[in-house]
């Protein structure tokens, strides 16, 4: 078994590398491409590429994807419509493609629901998203980049509403509906919002936009989805947060933890608005009241408005987009996770980026300060054999491997447990910590950290832990940090993110150190403390991979053993491919 020691060790692998070459994008682009690599790459051989697919997340057959559109649920169907290039692994000629699924977990690919073929659009069919009327009308608001790289807003709606695979698809031939409006420059005014009902029966819908470096949602009004009014002023606004781009509006029961209808307001629920940062490719929320009347939205917290406090994942996590489940019940968010590494190996492999499993989001009630994302329940039903390890002791300093036998296909539920009495007479005070400077999973501390090595191969060479890090404040109070360390993923000198991943998360009195993780290959997705944090790491092993995959828990603490009991189960995977009707 391996020591602590081999946590610490980087990459034996080195080659003469210069900076990487960046390729400027567009405004809009939103991080859709990454740098070209400048220097000897690392080579990359079939079997590495082939494993960096996932088995249960969506991704398309081949090609580039990014921004999840408009998705909903249609005559039993979850309707999934994403930013795609048809002809090639990297950004461009956005399209809208389209899949289709029963339980969220397995997809059937559909025929392009639209592609830029007018001159409102011929630039980019770009984000956009779904409103469903009681009379069963699904209208489609997206962003077209015109012919002239203006950003506009164009109508789309099904061709026949009693196809429940929603095949065809009809452009309003009096696009565009909406322009930039005085003020507002024509490169930074995009992705409208779900539309939310009145009392007065007319529609609002929210666009991203800035002006200098303030980001704000600027409010429409519609009777018809054809004609649009501006409303004086905006839904919101936070100066030094730049282009607000894929904009969500929601409301949330702050009892009963149930999902709502866009277009729910009243008593006992509060509102989330989220913006990615087009600057930071970051997704930001916060809790907020909307006041109907005003339509504006104050945030709860100023300290944490939108942009400056909470995200809803700290990994790689971009332009996600919420639908409410009205079988169901529940608020469903899908995200975009991006690629890390370089353009040249995108081409190589045909493909780039996947979406997140799907994710409730409910308030926390608990905190009253933050929402909780979990995992949907029907990616429960890939689950198969499992293995139970009950109150594990693990030294401070030790690293305890799992016998599991394949392990790149997880789901893992973890508690931690640490005597009270030891965690009261430890003294170091740490108030500096935090995730991104600590020195990840090698920096010790007398209370962290301590979790899970996933993915990593025998000798520790490649890992990726992610782990709690308690820091006491010099009054004794502790925050309790939730991490996810990529910088030893892989030992690829082409891959140009391996960073620390992650924040602070509320612990309340009573509860026990918790977490979550979803490990799909090359993808893995960490819930800690019932939701309330989030990270997705994208990573690029070239040894920990297949059956050279394994997994340990690890203490690197230097004053305190935990007690681990987890719960793992290996599996399946999950059934995307093009649809048939005798499937």
């Amino acid at each position: 078994m391996e020591t602590p020691e081999a946590i610490e060790r980087g990459s034996s692998r080195s080659s003469e590398i210069s900076a990487p070459v960046s390729r400027r994008v567009d405004p809009g682009v939103s991080e859709k491409a990454f740098p070209f690599f400048s220097g000897v790459g690392f080579s990359w051989t079939n079997a590495m590429l082939t494993w960096q697919r996932t088995a249960y997340h969506f991704q398309p057959a081949k090609n580039w994807m990014n921004d999840p559109n408009g998705p909903m649920l249609y005559k039993g169907w979850y309707h999934l419509f994403y930013q795609y290039n048809p002809d090639s692994a990297v950004w461009g000629n956005i399209t809208w493609g389209h899949t289709i699924s029963k339980d969220l977990i397995h997809w059937f690919y559909l025929p392009l629901a639209m592609v830029p073929d007018h001159w409102y659009d011929i630039n980019g069919v770009w984000t956009g998203s779904a409103t469903m009327l009681s009379n069963g009308s699904i209208f489609v608001l997206y962003t077209g980049s015109t012919e002239e790289s203006v950003q506009v807003q164009n109508l789309a709606y099904p061709a026949n509403l009693s196809d429940p695979l929603l095949l065809d698809w009809v452009k309003y031939p009096g696009n565009p509906v909406i322009v930039p409006p005085p003020g507002i420059g024509v490169k930074n005014f995009r992705d409208p919002t779900t539309a939310w009902l009145t009392p007065n029966d007319n529609w609002l819908i929210t666009v991203g936009s800035k002006v200098n470096t303030t980001g704000i949602a600027l409010v429409f009004n519609t009777t018809d989805f054809t004609s649009y009014d501006l409303i004086q002023g905006v839904l919101h606004a936070v100066p030094g947060t730049g282009m607000w781009e894929c904009v969500d509006f929601y409301p949330v029961a702050t009892i009963g933890g149930i999902g709502l209808d866009t277009s729910v307001n009243g008593p006992g629920i509060k509102h989330v608005l989220k913006a990615s940062l087009d600057d930071l490719k970051k997704d930001f929320y916060a809790l907020g009241t909307y006041e109907e009347d005003t339509n504006t939205w104050t945030p709860d917290n100023p300290e944490e408005d939108v942009g400056i406090g909470l995200r809803y994942d700290y990994g790689k996590y971009y332009a996600s987009k919420t639908f409410y489940d009205q079988d169901k019940k529940r608020r469903i968010l899908l995200g975009w996770v991006g690629e890390t590494d370089c353009n040249i190996t995108d081409l190589e492999k045909g493909w780039a980026s996947v979406q997140s499993i799907p994710r409730v989001v409910v308030f926390d009630n608990k905190t009253g300060s933050n929402i909780l994302q979990w995992p949907v329940v029907e990616v429960e039903s890939l689950r198969e054999n499992s293995l139970e390890f009950d109150q594990v002791v693990v030294d401070a300093g030790s690293v305890v491997p799992f016998e599991i036998g394949k392990a790149t296909q997880l789901d893992i539920t973890a508690e931690f447990e640490i005597e009270k009495e030891v965690l009261e007479r430890t003294i170091e005070a740490d108030v500096g910590y935090n995730c991104t400077t600590g020195g990840g999973a090698a920096g010790r501390g007398a209370l962290g950290p301590f979790g899970l090595l996933v993915i990593a191969d025998e000798s520790l060479s490649e890992q990726t832990p992610v782990f709690f890090y308690l820091a006491k404040d010099i009054d004794g109070n502790i925050n309790t940090f939730f991490c996810s360390d990529e910088s030893r993923s892989s030992e690829a000198n082409d891959v140009f993110v391996k960073q620390v991943y992650g924040s602070t998360v509320p612990v309340l009195d009573g509860e026990t150190l918790s977490m979550r993780l979803l490990v799909d290959h090359s993808i893995i997705e960490s819930f800690a403390q019932g939701g309330r944090r989030v990270i997705t790491s994208r990573i690029y092993p070239t040894l920990a991979i297949y059956s050279g995959a394994k997994l340990f828990l690890f203490n690197n603490a230097t004053g305190i053993n935990i007690t681990a009991s987890l719960k793992i189960w290996q599996m399946n995977s999950a059934f995307i491919r093009p649809y048939s009707e005798d499937q």
